[in-house]
Parts: C-alpha cells; structure tokens; sequence
C-alpha cells in the first residue's frame, strides 16, 4: 500500500517468451519440495512493519502444521525492492506462487495470473466485501483477492472545535471553510484543516475532495480528470480553502506524514487520516481529545476513499493450485486473518473480519464507510502516470495557478502513460 506495483509491457513479453521454454510452464520446476516429496508454495510479500515478517511465519507454521505436505517459502522484501525483485524473478521464469502487490492489471492482461474464483473457495470469495471486488477485477475478472484495506476519514480535534466556538464536526463543505477559518483565527500556529498536497500523497487528498463531489478519476478503461465539472469544483473549492487561510501555509509542498505528526501534536484542527492513526495519537499524544468523522461534501453525503493491496496467484504450475486454494482459504479464515490486519494496524477486507472487529469503537468509523468506499482506477495501465501527476502538479493550486489549468495538465501527463 506504500508503493505501486506496476509491470511494463516489455518486462510481461519477456516473461511470456520465458514460459515457451519452460516444461511444466511459467515459473518452472516442479510443485515438489527438494525432497521430491509434497508441494512448495513460494511466497513473495512486502513490509507493512517490522511485525510483518514475524506475522507470515506466524501464519505459515500454522498453516504447515495442518497442512504437512507443503511447505511455504517466505521472502520479504521492502515496498522500495518489490518492483525490481518480482520483474526481475519473472525474467528469470521464477515468478512467485502466491505474491502480495498493488496494482496486478499488468499480470493479468499478459494471463499470469488465476483469477481468484479459481484459487479460493466459494465460501471464501464470498466473504469479500462487495466494493473491493470492482477494484480487484479486470473486465469482469477478480485476479486479485483484497488483502488489506484503509479507508480514509476526517480527524477532529475536539479541543480546537470548541475554542473556536463550534459545537459540532462540519459534515458540508461550506460548514468546513467556516470552522477551519475559525480555527486558524486562533493563532498560536495553528491551522484549521491540514490540506497536504506534496508529492507523498497529493492524490489521495485529491481524491477524498473529488468523490466527495461527485467526480472521478476514472475507471479501467479510461482516465478521466479533466474535463469533469464535479472534479473542477473540488479542486476550485480546495484552492479557495487555501486562499481563504483555512489550511496550513506551502499546501503545496507539504507531505501527509509530517503534517499528521502535527496533527497529533494538537495544532490542526481537522485533517484526512488512516486507521493507523489512531495508533499514532494512542502513542505519541494519548491525551488528544478528537473525533472521526466521514470527509464532508458539498451535501453532507458519506464518502471514503478505501485503498487495499491484494494476493496474486501466478499460474506457474497447475500441480500447485490446490495447495494455493489450500493456503488462501487457511489466511482467510477469521481467527488468522483478523490478528495479522489488526497488528497491521490496517482493516480487514472481509464480511466476516468487519463482523469481528465491529467492537472496535476507534475503528468503527472506517468500518462503517467500507461498504461505500471508491477506489482509484489502479487497474488502467495509466494511473501509474495519473498518480505520478497528481503528486508533481496538484500542489500548483496553492500557488494561484487556475485548477482548470492544473487538471489539464495532470490530464496530459496521465494520457502521455
């Protein structure tokens, strides 16, 4: 969920050509262990933490105690490695057997990988929440099984709302302007909303305004940022806040991370957060009174924007794919699957995880918009341009250029691939 995961076509080609050669196809060897005996999974995974890696053996013991015929190799790589480590493992006709990425459109157009359906089972596939599944599929097709997710939600600092003599959380964009206005008034460096438009995250802040009027980026098939009304009065309506002094100075430039830890520290009013937030305030500043809230919209009408990596399944030998069912069914199931998300700091992507974790007062609001949440168009081959865009342009509308201007330009550079 910290990095894209994107495969080019040169490297997918590349890889196609390897799979003629090889005699039990992509990926090669056979689906036994070393030994001749059992099958092998190997199982490429990127670092959420430094629990991460203790997590998966976690699960793997368990998993190979009740599954003694086959063994699970475990290879963690940093978010920064994993492009190069998979492309160059594909290349080499040793694609891993279950791998957990980003975006897998790339894969699956190139027919690397199974479609879920194929590896899981029904009770299984079944269990995903109905909203992960569009972003998990191409043309109709679920390659990827939704792994973790992270919907974002607005963080009020109650503290602040009350010395600016307002009584409750803005649900309007109208209501936003005023209380983040008032909020700034009081002095002190601090600022009412945290509006982070630098080159970490531009387009996730982007994208909680443009949903929240309506717009979009577009889907698989087509990207779509200017040319949007609703996507042009977000960003209109995002400048005026800045113009305005609702946010913190050098919008433009400032990244979410930091200015979270500012957040924490009680001099911001409101700003988008993370589930792991609430692990940050409960660390860093447990005396920090707030709330969360749904991101407000020029109506008042909920709105979330849910990311969530997936497990990939490589078709590199069909003696393997009953183990893989094996294996994915074993991680789903709640009693394993809900203690590695919730040590994650993340949110499950399953009926029965929300069900389970429906007693968590701090997570609750994410919880409850994960059902409507909309996600990035990560299956078109161009968003990997799109994001780059937004986060090298998007912070030009603190600066005064006109959001017409700015979203023609992210348009050009996400049409350019």
């Amino acid at each position: 969920m910290k990095k894209s995961l994107r495969i080019g076509a040169m490297v997918a080609t590349a890889a196609l050509a390897t799979m003629t050669l090889a005699s039990c196809g992509f990926g090669g060897g056979s689906g036994g262990d070393a030994s001749g005996s059992g099958t092998t999974l190997n199982l490429l995974v990127p670092s959420y933490s430094d629990k991460t890696q203790g997590l998966w053996e976690e699960v793997i013991t368990g998993f190979e105690k009740e599954n003694p015929d086959i063994t699970v190799n475990l290879e963690v790589q940093s978010w920064d490695n994993l492009n190069d480590v998979v492309t160059t493992k594909i290349q080499g006709n040793q694609a891993p057997d279950i791998m957990n990425g980003g975006p897998f459109a790339g894969f699956a157009a190139d027919d690397l990988l199974y479609p879920i359906e194929d590896v899981v089972s029904s009770g299984t596939l079944a269990d995903f929440q109905e909203s992960f599944v569009e972003a998990s599929s191409v043309d109709g097709v679920q390659y990827g099984a939704p792994l973790i997710a992270s919907a974002r939600a607005l963080f009020v600092n109650t503290d602040l709302l009350a010395q600016a003599g307002v009584a409750a959380a803005p649900k309007t964009w109208d209501e936003l302007l005023d209380t983040a206005k008032k909020i700034s008034a009081l002095g002190n460096g601090i600022a009412g909303y945290g509006m982070p438009l630098g080159s970490e995250e531009a387009q996730a802040e982007s994208a909680m305004w443009f949903f929240g009027a309506g717009g979009t980026f577009g889907d698989e098939k087509k990207i779509t940022i200017d040319g949007v009304p609703e996507n042009l009065k977000a960003a209109t309506f995002m400048q005026q806040m800045i113009t305005e002094g609702a946010t913190q100075a050098d919008a433009g430039a400032t990244n979410r991370s930091p200015l979270m830890d500012i957040f924490v520290q009680g001099k911001i009013g409101m700003q988008v957060g993370l589930p792991p937030t609430v692990g940050q305030i409960a660390e860093n500043n447990p005396a920090l009174k707030y709330e969360i809230v749904s991101m407000p919209t020029p109506d008042g009408s909920p709105v979330a924007l849910g990311v969530a990596d997936h497990l990939m399944a490589f078709k590199n030998d069909d003696t393997k794919k009953e183990a893989i069912t094996k294996f994915l069914d074993y991680y789903y199931t709640s009693d394993v699957y809900v203690p590695w998300v919730q040590t994650e700091g993340f949110l499950p992507t399953t009926k029965s995880g929300s069900e389970a974790l429906g007693g968590e007062e701090a997570l609750k609001p994410f919880l409850d918009l994960l059902p409507s949440a909309k996600f990035y168009p990560s299956t078109n081959p161009k968003w990997d341009a799109t994001n780059a865009a937004f986060k090298s342009l998007m912070g030009q509308i603190a600066q005064g250029k006109a959001p017409a201007e700015v979203l023609k330009e992210i348009q050009a550079q996400a049409d350019a691939g």
